[in-house]
């Protein structure tokens, strides 16, 4: 794992004896244009590259640390001046591209940490892998590959159309443990071949793929393939079909599994192939989403061949949010491109939704492991604040940059303080509780349940109870119901009552309520939903992610 290091000093803090006669750093290394009319590329570490005009990338290659300013520009000629060096070197100083002195820090080859929320561990280095995979690699990139292609994709398609109640059907009920194992494995050999469909575009245009491995991107698993080489392209085309490889893989499987599925008779064979195919053709929609750093995203940057898109969009969003909080006089990072400022505030919301749709998706289940997960919730929930508060820094020491008044930041922290303190009284939302319900006997006695680690203050007599039939990605009311009186009884429950898992032999302790059914449900296990009112937002964070830390 790498270790946190200073940040290295400002150029008129370095020694000005490693200025004088500059030295490159060790990590950083310039790429000639791969072909005619492609950029020169500046190399720093593995994962980071930087366009430099021929001029800059031939001063970065005479920086050996023997010459100093006078030296260098009479070794590069015109245009090169001891002054335009010396203007270069500090610029060079500023963006770590120079060695400062410094002992190099230990950084891990295998693991690293890309924030806000992404963890990535590598696995292996494709490229010699797939060099020796050209051959494949040239038939698939053929023309009448592409057009088999297109047929699995546009015909998985109109195959899920027509089986439209099937999936319906497949995606709302539960599935036996079977099914949800094949499914899990297609999903991660498919994910898996997508970051090689990456990799193969790249190395069939003359790049070179460094990584690949498994990711936890925003607390969900995923593989990836670092194909940040693909700058070295020099069509903007290139780049953007290396970017969408994946996702065209991906739904090429997608459309093989659905057109499977039609000559496939009623089984859970046939469900589990549905469930797969949907999943990955969402799975290929998502990552066309650019506001964050998936494929969409990329293949956008290509095409519009701006490097660091996102960023300099955020930049110039927090810089209009910075002038109309604070005032100022702030400059375009995107000039000429008036939707930079939509689409940089579009990036900065959408890694919150992501978070914030992450723990709703986790919490309940991560909560009935014990304090472990509990306190794993409140951690992921500690880190959104820790977030916003930071976006809340960036902005207004952009204000301060372009010269706000003191007295303006101050009233903007105050009002944006009071508008927060307000939400947190005057917003109120549900509170619910995720349980299961068992049918006891063949008259209709049902009983609620719940983990045995659950929270169970808040279940009292007359709570409204909703009954589910609940699939993999969609589930059903079935039936309504209320909390009888009387106290919890302990006991055991199927895993179905608790997961879209078919009947199986697997019992787990629970705490039992009586129900008083208005509306019977369809099936005898199933899942449920209490409803324990509208609280205040302040309220509802402190019962929702605080007090199951002190749960029975």
């Amino acid at each position: 794992m790498s270790t946190k290091t200073a940040p290295r000093p400002a150029a008129a803090d370095w020694d000005p004896a490693l200025l004088e006669r500059p030295r490159v750093a060790p990590d950083v290394e310039i790429h000639e244009p791969a072909e005619t009319g492609a950029p020169w590329v500046l190399q720093r570490g593995h994962h980071q590259h930087f366009r430099v005009q021929r001029d800059m990338a031939r001063l970065v290659r005479a920086m050996d640390g023997t010459l100093d300013h006078t030296g260098l520009a009479e070794v590069l000629g015109p245009p090169w001046t001891a002054q335009h060096v010396d203007t270069a070197v500090r610029k060079l100083a500023e963006t770590k591209v120079l060695d400062d002195g410094k002992p190099a820090p230990r950084r891990s080859t295998w693991f690293r940490f890309v924030p806000p929320m992404t963890l990535q561990f590598t696995v292996l280095r494709p490229e010699r892998l797939l060099a020796r995979l050209t051959p494949v690699i040239n038939l698939l990139a053929s023309r009448a590959a592409a057009v088999l292609a297109a047929a699995f994709v546009l015909g998985g398609v109109l195959a899920l159309a027509l089986l439209a109640p099937e999936v319906d059907a497949a995606l709302g009920r539960p599935l036996p443990f079977s099914a949800y194992f094949g499914v899990l494995i297609g999903v991660l050999a498919t994910t898996a071949v997508h970051e090689v469909g990456h990799g193969a575009v790249l190395t069939y245009y003359g790049g070179r793929p460094s990584r690949m491995g498994v990711m936890l991107f925003y607390m969900s698993p995923a593989f990836f393939c670092d194909v940040s080489d693909g700058w070295r392209l020099s069509r903007k085309e290139q780049r953007v079909r290396v970017a969408l490889a994946g996702i065209a893989t991906q739904s090429v499987i997608a459309g093989a599994a659905a057109l499977t599925a039609l000559f496939l008779g009623a089984s859970d064979l046939r469900d589990a192939v549905l469930v797969f195919a949907v999943a990955t053709y969402t799975s290929g929609i998502v990552n066309l989403l650019p506001f964050v750093k998936l494929d969409g995203y990329i293949a956008l940057m290509s095409h519009l061949d701006v490097p660091h898109l996102r960023d300099r969009a955020m930049t110039d969003a927090r810089r209009f949010l910075a002038k109309v909080l604070f005032g100022g006089r702030h400059t375009r990072e995107l000039p000429g491109r008036p939707w930079a400022v939509a689409f940089g505030l579009a990036c900065m919301a959408f890694p919150l939704y992501v978070i914030a749709g992450a723990l709703t998706l986790w919490s309940d289940l991560l909560q009935r492991l014990g304090a472990v997960g509990t306190s794993t919730v409140l951690m992921a929930v500690c880190y959104l604040v820790y977030r916003i508060g930071l976006g809340f820094t960036r902005l207004a020491k952009e204000g301060r940059t372009a010269g706000a008044p003191m007295w303006r930041t101050a009233a903007a922290a105050v009002l944006l303080t009071a508008a927060a303190g307000a939400a947190l009284v005057l917003v109120r939302l549900p509170l619910t509780v995720a349980a299961g319900y068992v049918a006891q006997d063949d008259r209709g006695r049902i009983e609620l349940v719940l983990p045995s680690t659950a929270d169970l203050s808040g279940i009292r007599p007359d709570a409204a109870v909703r009954l589910y039939r609940a699939g993999v990605m969609t589930r059903e009311q079935t039936g309504t119901a209320t909390v009888a009186a009387g106290a919890a009884t302990r006991t055991t429950a199927p895993l179905s009552a608790f997961l879209p898992v078919a009947s199986t032999p697997l019992e787990l302790p629970v705490a039992a309520y009586p129900l008083t059914v208005t509306q019977a449900p369809a099936d005898r296990a199933g899942a449920a939903q209490v409803d324990l009112g509208r609280l205040p937002l302040g309220e509802w964070l402190y019962a929702k992610y605080v007090t199951p830390l002190w749960r029975r």
